[in-house]
């Protein structure tokens, strides 16, 4: 069995996105003080009006679910937020939360964040009637089981809007797994820049895997294997680091030993006289991510050390 869950989403919000069609989205939630457990990674979520348009209009694969601060889930996905400006986004949590001091720039509040990937947005003939028990007093969403009528009409529905579109080639190859008459299964989500940063943040427990720094605003999401040269956004393929470490790494001056040690190039100090900090972590345990994630995988550690360190 697998899950499907139906959330309950502005109309503003679909209608942008359902224009940008982008390779994810973030389905935010103005309070980030609840974890979010509803569905698995690789489960679908789905996007259904404010009444009264009663309808699902479209969804994504589930790939992750994080709280954090308001500027990070702006800069990790921009109008991917469904939102045209922070200030926009801001004003609609204020206004959620009815609380007019979040207007305040210098205020930086918690943001529920339920990323998407493979995300599909359906044209109003294709809009799809909720289920009979879904309650209008609903406020944020319900779960479903493929193993019940209800799960199952949901499944076969999205299954065969996958098809009309992309026959109609108006949106992307639906996910694998989305068959029709096939049993419903976990679809593998293809991860994209936000989900990436977001998920590689979670695994390092929002702290450097080298200086241990826990400064949020300068921890970045590092790629293993840059993406321009063959790396995927998956967590696998990352690193938490501070922001001059992740610098550093990118150019060549600092890798990761085989037996997971950080590396430090004598470059560094022939090209610059300097370093001094940088040596004293020559050595340093490089921490893993925590339970449940996926460790650097090891062929992606050696390319960067074989294609990119300078030794």
């Amino acid at each position: 069995m697998v899950n499907l869950f139906v959330a309950i989403t502005d109309r503003s919000w679909f209608e942008l996105l359902s224009q940008e069609r982008p390779d994810e989205v973030n389905f935010w939630q103005p309070s980030g003080n609840r974890n979010f457990g509803a569905v698995s990674i690789g489960e679908l979520f789905l996007f259904k009006l404010h009444a009264p348009d009663d309808f699902i209009v479209g969804g994504g694969v589930f790939s992750h679910a994080s709280n954090v601060p308001l500027s990070l889930a702006w800069e990790a996905f921009g109008i991917k937020n469904g939102v045209t400006s922070l200030a926009e986004m801001r004003r609609r949590i204020a206004g959620y939360r009815r609380d007019d001091a979040l207007l305040n720039p210098r205020t930086d509040p918690p943001v529920g964040c339920r990323i998407l990937t493979q995300p599909f947005f359906w044209p109003r003939e294709q809009w799809l009637p909720v289920p009979t028990s879904f309650d209008r007093n609903i406020v944020t969403g319900k779960r479903y089981g493929s193993d019940d009528s209800e799960g199952r009409y949901l499944w076969d529905a999205v299954a065969d809007r996958a098809g009309l579109l992309e026959a109609e080639r108006a949106a992307p190859v639906p996910p694998e797994g989305m068959e029709r008459y096939g049993a419903p299964q976990v679809v593998r989500p293809r991860l994209g820049q936000g989900a990436f940063r977001l998920a590689v943040t979670d695994a390092y427990e929002r702290r450097c895997a080298v200086s241990g720094e826990k400064t949020l605003p300068i921890l970045d999401a590092a790629h293993i294997r840059s993406y321009g040269e063959g790396g995927e956004h998956d967590p696998a393929n990352g690193l938490l680091l501070r922001t001059d470490i992740h610098r550093l790494f990118d150019l060549g001056y600092v890798t990761v030993s085989e037996d997971r040690r950080f590396e430090v190039s004598h470059r560094l100090k022939a090209d610059f006289d300097n370093g001094r900090h940088y040596y004293d972590l020559h050595g340093a345990e490089v921490r893993g991510p925590q339970r449940g994630y996926a460790a650097p995988r090891a062929d992606m550690l050696a390319w960067h050390r074989e294609q990119r360190y300078l030794g």
